[in-house]
């Protein structure tokens, strides 16, 4: 497959073997194993050479990622994501007050799919909410395959500035959230580098809020298109977790994840893939794999086969998963509790994809109340 830019990689397509290459140690994230990063031939304007080479737990193998997601690991335990449902809980409430009071069809991407997990992020980092809606922008332009190579180095240095800022004030005044934690491990046994505390922050916003902010729209999305699972859903007949997890499924919030690398020859499906070769992880497509879903391309809330792979699989299973279904699930619930009418709003242009072939949703969803 060739990616922006015309960089080629191989794309993972199916689910079986997507899900055995994700457990596989012959497999890595580190782009230094990488023949066209390492020897100098990906171009210095590719869009996403700085998404994927930004230092911290997504670009880490072995012990390196075992130290830093161990770092932030307490952060996402079961008990800590459901200390934080009452005040997910308030948040929902308060955006569904906000947008009663919106005239007219509104776009529910802006005004609720992407506030509440932003907020929850927002507030676990120790983040200014005057901040929050600037982080957004670039880190909506750091994961847009369609930005140039001079946004996109723009937006990775906006982040690590203003990231490296709130590094800074917390220094001076720390806080009851997870940079004050991660400062504080690198400064008590240097644990990290100053460049990897930064780049962990980034990890977290990015994956905090836009994952979310895209399984959120896309749920709904999929409700109003198919009434008759809607249905079910405000009838009780199935709860709306399995709204979640089909919705995962059948609409990955990610639809491709750039990159991983064979440390050594392997072979995937007949395919000899060398080493030192780029993989793309191919969320959306999987999900649609009719050779391990029956009937892949029906929304079905009441589907045997549950099991996915859009939180990844492996050692660098989403370490948020837990917090990223409470917060779909407790948006969609309050969000069809109030407004059990809510409809896509007639007179607006179709949606539109977004911009990026690792985000998968779109860019605005208007409804109406």
């Amino acid at each position: 497959m060739e990616l922006p830019g015309g960089v080629v990689v191989w794309a993972i397509t199916h689910h079986d073997a997507l899900q055995r290459l994700l457990a596989d140690p012959r497999i890595g994230k580190d782009p230094r194993l990488w023949n066209e990063f390492r020897e100098g031939r990906l171009p210095a304007d590719w869009p996403l050479r700085s998404f994927v080479t930004v230092p911290g737990m997504v670009t880490a193998d072995g012990e390196d990622h075992r130290r830093l997601r161990g770092l932030v690991s307490q952060a996402f335990t079961p008990r800590r994501i459901a200390e934080l449902q009452p005040r997910i809980e308030r948040l929902t409430d308060e955006l569904l007050t906000a947008v009663a009071g919106l005239q007219g069809p509104f776009d529910l991407r802006a005004h609720f799919a992407y506030p509440l997990p932003m907020q929850v992020i927002g507030e676990l980092l120790g983040l200014d909410p005057s901040q929050q809606d600037e982080l957004h922008v670039l880190s909506d332009t750091l994961v847009s395959s369609s930005a140039t190579a001079e946004r996109a180095a723009a937006a990775n240095q906006g982040l690590f500035a203003l990231l490296g800022s709130v590094v800074a004030a917390k220094r001076e005044q720390p806080g009851e959230d997870l940079t004050t934690a991660l400062i504080a491990a690198r400064e008590a046994d240097d644990r990290l580098t100053e460049i990897e505390l930064v780049g962990t922050m980034l990890l977290m916003l990015i994956a905090g809020h836009e994952t979310t902010l895209n399984l959120i729209t896309n749920a709904v999305r999929a409700l109003l298109a198919h009434p008759e699972q809607l249905r079910l859903v405000l009838d009780g007949e199935v709860g709306w977790a399995a709204v979640v997890e089909e919705t995962l499924r059948y609409d990955s919030p990610v639809g491709q994840f750039p990159l991983r690398y064979a440390a050594e020859p392997i072979e995937v499906g007949g395919v000899l893939i060398r080493a030192g070769e780029a993989i793309l992880a191919s969320y959306a497509a999987v999900g649609r794999d009719e050779g391990h879903y029956p009937e892949a391309d029906r929304f079905d809330l009441t589907r045997a086969q549950t099991r996915h792979l859009s939180l990844g699989h492996g050692p660098h299973f989403c370490l948020g998963a837990g917090l990223a279904r409470l917060e779909a699930e407790t948006a969609l619930r309050e969000l069809f509790g109030r407004y059990p009418g809510l409809a896509l709003a007639e007179g607006k242009p179709a949606p539109v994809p977004l911009p990026s072939f690792i985000g998968n949703s779109v860019r605005q969803l208007y409804v109406t109340v």
